[in-house]
């Protein structure tokens, strides 16, 4: 057994792949050779570390340095001080890791304080391209006790039990699903993995199966034998090539070694599995339309019943959950369904993991214990909002969720509470907002993305949300009347109520919750023809304040099609309303803050 001084941590999610971490980790390994420390440091390539602001992160043990922001050329100062000299370089730690001239532990460092991290338990931790680290993390345990000491039931009745709720958006109870699947008459049964999250901003699922895909394949064995499946299919869009990849090594590694396959564990149970992907189609995560993408048809959503349960990929019973709940299924065996039912709320039971983006200081993954409020996950874990703006409302569950204004900050997240606000769980998207969003233009933004992702199916959603988004155009261009409020309410109702499928159902909700909380923006541009917080550009105007105005020309000189006039030293500057394009050039250029827009 190799016995390392050091262990250097090298981040391989998208993010810090796309900011070159993949040559840090090569030039760690150079100068490792080179400075021939070969058999006394030992560099591991691990998933996400979740907190994406700070990336490309290089954490250090045993001394848990946390390296972050990392450039390749950073790699030569820190083998040659820390790894050789011993000497940790506190310039480039996280400045929350070195407070007072002392390193805290990662755990102390505010984005994770209050995170409990169980789906995203190995993220991190282990390099997900080697299977034997994600056994020495008791990977396949639980599917070895499984196998071994439970039948079928006893697995769906501890899983009821553990009181695990589907984290995909809906919320169903996952041990009665698989309870539905194992008593559904059928010479073929399937399991499949939803890991086609599309909704802006999201990237739990793609996260996990980056960083410990292993806990994927073995969470979906133990559903194959508690359902009584043999095959199982993980459906994930094309746009993940590192998740991809990946999950196609660990299925690999997992056959080789006899945990896939025939007779695992020499059992009488087999179970097999395979990838199937998916063109990056939002409508694709409606559990039939994915089912018919699977089948290699078109990803069109179809009337329920019959549920996948009972009808599902090729007109057989299947099983269909998304990753993040198939990634905490082996920590429910191991440690047993008191354990995950101690956490979180009455009947929201467990953590959820949420992507964290928008106005926020510490964008990133966070898995926080249902029950926390926004207001924790949004100043405490996610650092509050840049140069000191007002939060003003956080949108969950992307498209298909609502804006939570400032008002319920104190809420405490869970399936319900959300619901009740207007919004929903979804799968974790998170985005938050500041003063200067404007809530209309949200909507629109949101709207527009199922306008575009709409499969055309069914006309509620096909023609409905284009008049929507014609009705938000139309205000937010300043040529909206009192009535146009009243035919878009009126028809988001008649969406949400008409509509085949989620996507449909559900994609009302941006507009229906800011009309709730945020009617006062609706009605200044309506009335008022104005934008307050200066972002629907029809509304706009730029225009310079005289008393602050120092007559340098500098906005002039700035502009592209001179429209600011004025004498240098002499006169105070004017914008030609009817020229300007709104460019926001003047008002980037100008250091005195003599020009305001509205």
């Amino acid at each position: 057994m190799e016995l390392y001084r050091s262990h250097i941590l090298v981040c391989g999610g998208t993010g810090c792949v796309s900011s070159d971490s993949l040559k840090i980790e090569e030039r760690f390994k150079e100068l490792i050779e080179k400075n021939d420390l070969k058999d006394e440091a030992k560099v591991v390539k691990t998933g996400c570390f979740g907190l994406c602001e700070a990336g490309p992160i290089v954490i250090v043990y045993p001394e848990g340095a946390f390296y972050s922001q990392l450039k390749v050329e950073d790699v030569d100062t820190i083998v040659s001080e820390h790894l050789v000299k011993g000497r940790i370089v506190t310039d480039l730690l996280y400045k929350e890791s070195y407070q007072e001239g002392e390193m805290q532990s990662i755990n102390d460092v505010g984005f994770y304080k209050k995170q409990e991290r169980v789906a995203l338990g190995n993220c991190g931790v282990i390099n997900p391209e080697v299977i034997e680290e994600y056994i020495a993390y008791d990977g396949y345990e639980a599917l070895g006790r499984v196998l071994s000491d439970m039948k079928p039931e006893e697995v769906i009745q501890l899983l009821k039990d553990s009181g695990l709720r589907g984290r995909g958006g809906g919320g169903f109870p996952a041990g009665l699903k698989w309870d539905f699947t194992a008593k559904a008459e059928g010479d073929q049964k399937y399991v499949a993995c939803n890991a086609d999250e599309g909704d802006p901003g999201a990237f739990m699922d793609r996260s996990v199966l980056e960083g410990d895909p292993h806990v994927v394949i073995e969470a979906m064995a133990i559903a194959g034998y508690a359902v009584g499946a043999d095959k199982g299919y993980v459906y994930v869009r094309a746009e993940y090539p590192i998740a991809v990849n990946r999950l196609q090594i660990a299925i690999d590694q997992a056959k080789e070694m006899g945990l896939l396959g025939e007779n695992i564990f020499g059992t009488d149970f087999s179970f097999d599995m395979e990838i199937r992907l998916g063109a990056g189609a939002f409508v694709c995560g409606e559990e039939t339309a994915l089912i018919k993408s699977i089948e290699g048809k078109r990803g069109m959503p179809v009337p329920r019943p019959p549920f996948p349960a009972v009808k599902g990929i090729f007109d057989k019973p299947t099983l269909l959950n998304n990753v993040e709940t198939y990634a905490n299924i082996p920590q429910i065996i191991l440690r047993g369904p008191e354990w995950f039912a101690s956490i979180g709320t009455e009947k929201s039971k467990g953590t959820k993991v949420f992507a964290l983006g928008g106005k926020i200081n510490n964008t990133g993954l966070l898995e926080i214990p249902m029950g926390t409020t926004l207001r924790e996950a949004i100043y405490d874990v996610g650092g509050g909002i840049p140069g000191g703006k007002e939060f003003k409302a956080v949108q969950t569950g992307g498209p298909s969720g609502g804006c939570i204004p400032a008002a319920h900050i104190d809420t405490p997240i869970d399936y319900d509470n959300l619901i009740e606000l207007g919004s929903m769980m979804g799968s974790g998207g998170m985005i938050v907002m500041d003063e200067d969003n404007c809530m209309v233009d949200i909507a629109r933004f949101f709207l527009d993305f199922t306008v575009e992702e709409s499969c055309g199916k069914c006309t509620p959603c096909r023609d409905g949300t284009k008049r929507m988004l014609e009705m938000l155009d139309k205000i937010a261009e300043g040529k909206g009347t009192p009535a146009d409020l009243d035919k878009l309410k009126t028809l988001a109702k008649t969406i949400k109520n008409a509509s085949l499928c989620g996507l449909g159902q559900t994609a009302p909700n941006p507009v229906l919750s800011t009309l709730d909380y945020f009617m006062d923006e609706y009605e200044a541009h309506v009335h008022d023809k104005r934008c307050p917080a200066g972002v629907c550009k029809a509304l706009l105007n730029y225009m310079v304040i005289e008393d602050k105005c120092k007559k340098c020309g500098i906005c002039a000189a700035k502009c592209p099609v001179d429209c600011i006039s004025g004498t240098k030293g002499k006169t105070v500057y004017h914008i030609d309303t009817e020229k300007c394009i709104k460019c926001n050039a003047c008002l980037e250029a100008c250091p005195f803050d003599a020009i305001k827009k509205g």
